[in-house]
């Protein structure tokens, strides 16, 4: 599938998703518990959840339609992905696709109101089908889609999964009777999918009995039709999906492993699988008020937002590290982020598992850890094995230092829960002292360190608190070239926060650290550099500063290199940022950037070409000297060309310049 048809197809399911989360509030009023309403709602809860994901889609479409090169801020983003074998993305998309449009089908149905008779009960019933299918169907289609296709994030992911483990649930909660039945569905209407309807089978394809998959109140030809109505079908698709499934049928044969067994008045087969599923002991039924709202799980360390409402500490950080800012319980909007733990829950939690002999929840954290061997061994720890690392840390080995530092760096790079956990230990202030260590090696995992705690906004704050920038710094200025890379990394990870951007600014010799990195570092150094100044200078006190630091000299040298460096996009971004402050394009035009600039024009890339045209536009305005020079310099021709076939940004810009030239021959 091409670039353009996936961008399509994700605005089509982020569309569907935005429609399907607006009949929350709908639903929320005409549910009751334990009705299908109720049902419905929490299925357009788990949809809404759906859309940065599917944002994360469209946005991968859209770099790779642009080409456009990304700054990765963190090391995670460094790390390569292993190769998998080919998966066919043009079906998975329009199996996703099917799948939100059928829920969408369902819950209109799901929200009519209901009424108290014989008829009504019947279409209950059968809306109740379509619930069941819906929900197993999303769940399929979400397990096949390929992340690393799409370079979606670890926190994306790991929300992805989640709904998937929850719609696993409400699926079992709801009876798996049907799903052999649901499986055969599935498979002929993807493969017929927009093509004439024909059964694919296969000799390792499971038989389909009908007594053994089906539920007492629809036979299997209704179940078929409610699946295919749901999933838009016409009533001659339909007829011809019952007809090929029940030539299916006529085929099988019972198996020598099924024996029959007599429940009250009704027989059925069941296999001896499924006998062995009976005689396990029933499970231990988890008080609702001791379950996450998020991921239904026993809680182990609970919270409460601003609503009142109680989640798991990591689940509801995870919602909020994805953008949202409502109760995913109630939709209602969070007033402030601030979490506080339930120490009364908490405490009900250990009673009830102390009663019921079940193992007390603790907060733990797991990572990868290089041995002496020097292979990679899984870690996994609780709250004391970060309270001894860092001790470790502040040991006087330096070799108990360097590895506490290593396995915290680990860690920290691990995830969300490692990182809160880590901070509450008092982590953050042990590995800034760090910095300033004379062993390179525990300089480079402290910094790192705190580039990966970073990631959590929370601790962005905590890091700028204990005094990190100065340290950091000097980090910048003489670390090994990794921990100098880092280091910029870093910086833009804590001046995504404005007021740090202001701190960070300020403080002495920031721009001139990042600058020489800028100029002398290594391919990713510059690359981290350019990132971190570019973030900066948004502030506009920042740009005078950036300016006066020597910024120019870089960037000047960047548009005269080579295509092959891939770094005349950061400077250009860099330079259409500058330019926006007095000084900054004062400083630009005195540096002889014009004719760089007109020579991308008639031999950048498009990007380059667009934000060529975008500086050139800003150094002319109000400027007829910049205007005239542009002028004397050949740019008319490129310009005409730009205005005719560039972006449609670079022709808005093209578009204008040429105005202006065309009003100062007219002087």
């Amino acid at each position: 599938m091409a670039a353009p048809e996936i961008r399509t197809t994700a605005e089509a399911m982020l569309t569907l998703v935005q429609e399907v989360a607006a009949m929350g509030p709908v639903l929320a009023a005409a549910s009751a518990p334990g009705s299908l309403g109720a049902s419905c709602l929490r299925l357009s809860r788990k949809i809404s959840l759906l859309s940065h994901f599917l944002e994360e889609i469209w946005d991968f479409a859209a770099r790779s339609d642009d080409a456009t090169p990304s700054l990765p801020p963190s090391e995670a983003a460094c790390s390569s992905s292993s190769s998998s074998p080919p998966v066919d993305v043009t079906s998975c998309l329009a199996d996703l696709l099917m799948a939100l449009e059928a829920a969408k089908k369902c819950l209109l149905l799901g929200r009519r109101p209901r009424q108290d008779n014989a008829s009504s009960d019947l279409v209950e019933k059968n809306i109740d089908i379509q619930f069941q299918y819906v929900t197993w169907q999303l769940e399929k289609v979400l397990g096949k889609i390929p992340y690393e296709n799409f370079g979606i994030s670890d926190e994306v992911q790991e929300q992805v999964e989640l709904i998937r483990a929850q719609l696993r649930r409400a699926t079992v909660k709801s009876g798996t009777t049907n799903l052999k039945v649901f499986s055969e569905i599935y498979d002929m209407l993807s493969q017929t999918c927009g093509k004439e309807l024909k059964l694919q089978r296969t000799s390792s394809s499971p038989e389909l009995h009908i007594d053994d998959t089906v539920d007492g109140d629809h036979d299997f030809k209704d179940i078929v039709m409610l699946v295919a109505e749901i999933n838009g079908k016409s009533n001659h698709d339909m007829d011809n999906i019952t007809s090929d499934i029940t030539a299916g049928l006529n085929k099988a044969r019972i198996a020598d492993s099924f024996i029959s067994a007599v429940n009250d008045d009704n027989q059925i087969n069941l296999t001896s699988q499924m006998l062995e599923v009976f005689k396990r002991p029933v499970p231990l039924e988890i008080p609702e008020d001791f379950r996450c709202p998020i991921s239904l799980e026993l809680m182990k360390d609970p919270v409460i937002v601003s609503t009142g409402q109680t989640y798991e500490r990591a689940y509801i950080q995870k919602w909020i590290d994805c953008g949202n800012r409502t109760c995913p319980k109630t939709q209602q909007k969070l007033q402030n982020l601030t979490l506080t733990p339930n120490y009364v829950l908490r405490s009900l939690i250990m009673q009830w598992c102390e009663l019921h002999k079940v193992e007390q929840p603790r907060k733990t954290v797991s990572g990868w850890i290089r041995k002496s061997d020097g292979a990679f061994h899984e870690f996994t720890a609780d709250r004391v094995a970060i309270d001894v690392l860092v001790c470790n840390i502040s040991s006087r080995s330096l070799e108990d230092q360097r590895s506490a530092a290593a396995e915290l760096r680990s860690l920290a790079k691990r995830s969300t829960d490692n990182r809160i956990l880590i901070a509450e230990a008092g982590a953050i202030p042990v590995l800034v002292k760090l910095l300033s260590a004379d062993d390179h090696k525990i300089q480079e995992h402290a910094v790192t360190a705190l580039l990966n705690l970073s990631i959590y906004e929370h601790n962005k704050e905590l890091i700028v608190l204990a005094g990190a920038i100065g340290p950091i710094i000097q980090v910048l200025r003489g670390g090994s070239m990794e921990a100098r890379e880092n280091a910029a990394a870093a910086i833009f990870s804590l001046s995504l926060i404005d007021d740090n951007k202001i701190t960070i600014g300020s403080a002495p010799g920031a721009f001139d650290a990042l600058i020489e990195l800028l100029y002398s570092g290594s391919h990713r150094g510059k690359k981290d550099a350019a990132t971190a100044l570019f973030n900066l200078c948004i502030y506009q006190g920042n740009k005078a500063r950036a300016i006066r630091a020597g910024i120019l000299s870089p960037l000047l040298k960047m548009l005269q290199e080579p295509l092959s460096n891939g770094m005349i996009d950061e400077a250009l971004t860099i330079l259409s940022v500058l330019v926006s402050h007095q000084e900054g394009k004062m400083a630009i035009a005195r540096a002889n950037t014009i004719p760089l600039l007109i020579d991308l024009l008639r031999t950048g890339q498009p990007r380059n070409k667009e934000n060529a045209a975008a500086i050139l536009l800003a150094l002319c305005k109000k400027d007829n000297e910049n205007l005239a020079c542009i002028g004397r310099l050949g740019a008319l021709i490129p310009l005409t060309e730009l205005a005719k076939s560039g972006t449609d940004r670079a022709k808005r810009k093209a578009t204008s310049l040429l105005e202006h030239l065309c009003k100062l021959q007219m002087l």
